[in-house]
């Protein structure tokens, strides 16, 4: 499983599950509170596809963004790897910007992708602890990722990811599991998924429907996410 750095640009699947045999979600608000913080710390740098919160691990088909940065006031802004600080990243200022003019300007610092996902997970951590009134680590480390170069495996990682639920047992469709982005793309609501690019990967929503209700090769699409 690839742990290298991410790349602005690029597709990953991204993956984790927790640790230690612990619980990641319980009741509704947990699964809501970790979605708040996901728009917090990743909707800033990367673009969601797909999604799927289970009780014990979790899946994301995003796209990192490019030619965006952020800029700061002080330098307490910053961790030592140059990355944003986390107790302070409400007050980060992102704006999108050519990245290759930022190289002359102190000012302008270009996303470390891997720590907000960092952030993101130690945020949640905190507050699910605090709220079991456990301690200890949460999530495996490192989390996992794999790197997405062809449309067709594009649209079976969203298959994937949607019926992960109904491979675990706990329904029999994805419109039974509310806690996957499948009701997103049904749904005639707004929404801050690309869903204009996931419906044209499937041609159109009459599509999207059919696939999603024929049965997934789990075994074979797992054997090559772990590759």
């Amino acid at each position: 499983m690839q742990t290298k750095k991410l790349e602005s640009g690029n597709y990953y699947h991204i993956f984790n599950h927790a640790a230690g045999g612990r619980d990641l979600f319980r009741v509704p608000g947990n699964y809501e509170y970790f979605l708040m913080l996901y728009d917090k710390y990743i909707s800033p740098v990367a673009d969601t596809f797909a999604w799927c919160l289970m009780p014990n691990h979790f899946h994301l088909l995003v796209r990192m963004k490019e030619n965006i940065a952020y800029k700061y006031c002080d330098v307490d802004f910053l961790n030592a790897d140059g990355s944003v600080d986390a107790v302070r990243f409400n007050e980060v200022k992102w704006k999108t910007t050519d990245l290759s003019a930022c190289e002359a300007h102190d000012s302008v610092k270009i996303p470390r992708f891997e720590k907000h996902f960092s952030h993101l997970f130690n945020a949640y951590a905190k507050y699910i602890n605090t709220y079991n009134k456990t301690h200890g680590v949460l999530f495996e480390r490192p989390f996992k990722r794999k790197l997405i170069n062809n449309e067709n495996y594009l649209k079976q990682v969203v298959l994937y990811i949607h019926n992960n639920p109904v491979h675990h047992n706990f329904c029999e469709h994805p419109l039974e599991y509310p806690w996957t982005s499948y009701l997103n793309y049904i749904s005639i609501k707004p929404t801050k998924l690309h869903h204009d690019a996931v419906i044209g990967w499937f041609d159109s929503k009459a599509n999207f429907k059919v696939m999603h209700n024929q049965k997934v090769e789990i075994t074979d699409i797992e054997k090559w996410l772990e590759m």
